[in-house]
């Protein structure tokens, strides 16, 4: 079964927004993490696409969609997807999100719980987690969230060196230091070396603050959807630091956990076939 996949752009929350397209019936939106795009789900969308409507955007700051100076705490950012929903008149949709999209999706469920009917977090422990358990050893893993908020100096240094960059990223990250090789870095750094692209993913991190402090407003606040919370095994910043599955149980009401083995923080990407087949589980009975 061959499945079309289809570029478009809309302006939508003021932005012109880009996204991949392919399959048809109930709506499955996928938000991409750092250091990535929507590139990110070439191995979900042709299988999700064979029973639902995929939908795959680039965030805020990434990839083909603008990257303005503003508007990257994760409540704008999810109200850009409230919106790209308004635009296709699309009422509700199960949401899936990675890393940074899920932090965009976690604050979209709370924002917005009348237009998600479940929720997938990826590889992610919650923004005001990590602030409130930072420790030395949480600094030494997640020293890009202090580096990234730097103004002026990541983009300085990255420029011109985006491939040692990613390579230090994706090597590290992974359970399998290639998973991310040949064609597929090729492509991430031609991303990240497009006018902006750094600018637009630091611009994301900068807006850390804002992000915890709209987290404590509604901490006590429980996602109440189905939300399926999925992580790489072999992640020394998230599954192998965190006990992901009391995290997600202290965000959700309503939870189910996936750990995914011989996998880093690119599960989708380093073992897709455990993905997909925990995905399509998790999203049956979804009809739109």
């Amino acid at each position: 079964m061959s499945i079309d996949i289809k570029h478009h752009t809309v302006q939508a929350n003021g932005i012109r927004q880009h996204y991949l397209e392919a399959g048809a019936g109930a709506p499955v939106v996928l938000l991409h993490g750092f250091p990535e795009t929507n590139f990110a789900w070439r191995f979900q969308i042709p299988e999700l696409a064979k029973h639902y409507r995929v939908i795959a955007p680039d965030l805020r700051g990434y990839g083909e969609t603008d990257k303005p100076a503003g508007g990257y705490d994760k409540r704008n950012m999810a109200l850009d997807l409230r919106e790209l929903m308004r635009a296709l008149d699309i009422p509700k949709i199960a949401l899936v999100g990675h890393d940074r999209g899920a932090r965009v999706a976690t604050r979209f469920a709370k924002d917005h719980p009348e237009a998600v009917d479940r929720l997938v977090v990826m590889d992610n422990v919650p923004t005001r987690i990590v602030a409130r358990e930072f420790s030395p050893a949480v600094a030494k893993s997640y020293w890009f969230f202090i580096f990234n908020q730097v103004p002026d100096l990541p983009e300085a240094l990255i420029a011109g060196r985006e491939d040692l960059w990613l390579r230090h990223l994706f090597s590290d990250w992974c359970y399998n230091p290639l998973a991310i090789d040949g064609k597929a870095f090729d492509t991430y750094v031609e991303a990240y070396r497009r006018p902006g692209a750094l600018r637009g993913a630091m611009s994301d991190y900068r807006a850390i603050g804002e992000d915890v402090a709209q987290d404590q407003v509604d901490a006590d606040v429980r996602i109440a959807c189905p939300t399926l919370a999925l992580w790489g095994e072999d992640f020394h910043a998230v599954g192998k630091m965190f006990d992901m599955a009391k995290i997600w149980a202290e965000m959700a009401s309503d939870l189910r956990t996936a750990p995914i083995p011989q996998a880093g923080h690119l599960p989708q990407e380093e073992q897709p076939e455990r993905v997909n087949a925990a995905l399509l589980d998790f999203l049956q009975g979804w009809k739109g």
